[in-house]
Formats: structure tokens, sequence, C-alpha cells
């Protein structure tokens, strides 16, 4: 899915780009104004996921949260038919919702990230950000399997 998130469901984003849905941020693009949030979904199709009922009822598509519980919000999100999977080959970037490339076993990474020759590996083409299956993957998976 192509989503847009409002600044009242920031929580949420580090979850959908990991089950792999396009994933955009009002608050990382200075969209605060419903008009502003609505222009943006609208010329990007993307489905606008809020807590305000108002902007909710003015999108083309849009999912109504209630709740303000990040792991109450995804129950709401699994029940409106988000695929709450964790995605076999991640796509985009947890930090900029950037494209994700699988990097190579004998590239060299930067001393924060594991080796690519033990550990599968990809980095964003955008910010430059590594990811892998970690602590944070194991945590997010615990939650996902709670709500979906």
């Amino acid at each position: 899915m192509r989503l847009l998130l409002d600044v009242m469901c920031g929580g949420l984003i580090a979850y959908l780009r990991m089950c792999n849905h396009d994933t955009a941020y009002a608050g990382d693009r200075g969209l605060e104004a419903d008009d502003a949030v609505l222009a943006a979904a609208r010329n990007e199709d993307r489905t606008i996921v809020t807590r305000d009922g108002e902007l909710a009822d003015r999108a083309a598509a849009s999912i109504s949260l209630e709740s303000r519980d990040v792991e109450a919000q995804l129950a709401e999100l699994a029940a409106a038919g988000v695929d709450l999977s964790l995605a076999a080959d991640p796509a985009f970037c947890g930090r900029c919702n950037g494209p994700l490339d699988r990097v190579d076993s004998d590239v060299s990474t930067p001393e924060y990230a594991p080796d690519p020759a033990e550990t599968e590996i990809w980095v964003c083409r955008d910010c430059g950000q590594y990811f892998w299956r970690g602590s944070h993957w194991d945590r997010v998976a615990e939650t996902l399997s709670r709500v979906a």
C-alpha cells in the first residue's frame, strides 16, 4: 500500500515500512495543514492514515484510527485490511522511506553494521542507512504477532 501518515500516527512508520508499505510521514515533509496533507495524498495516490475524523472524511482514501496506543493502532490497521506481515526482502528505508538494495557479502559496511558475509544487510539508496534483521526486527515481529 501507498500510505501517508499524518502527524498523529508517527509511531506506525517503522512497522509499516518493515511490512513493505510505501509509507510517507507528514511530519517529515512539514505537512501540518489538512489541505496540504490531502493534496500530497491526492498527488501521490496515497491512503491517509489519521486519527482526525474530519481529515479522514475529506480524503479520497483514508483509514481512520481511534487509539493513541501504537499496538492498538496496528490492530485497527489489521482490521481495516492492511497486511502487517514482515517483509522477507525489505523494500523501504525505515528512516526516509527510500528504496533499499541488498548489500553484497563482499562489500565493506560501517562499523555499526554486521558483516554482510554473515548477515543479510540492505542499504538505502537515498540516505545511506544500513538495515538488517536484528533485535529491533525481533521486537517488531513480536508486536505484530500480537495484533495481526
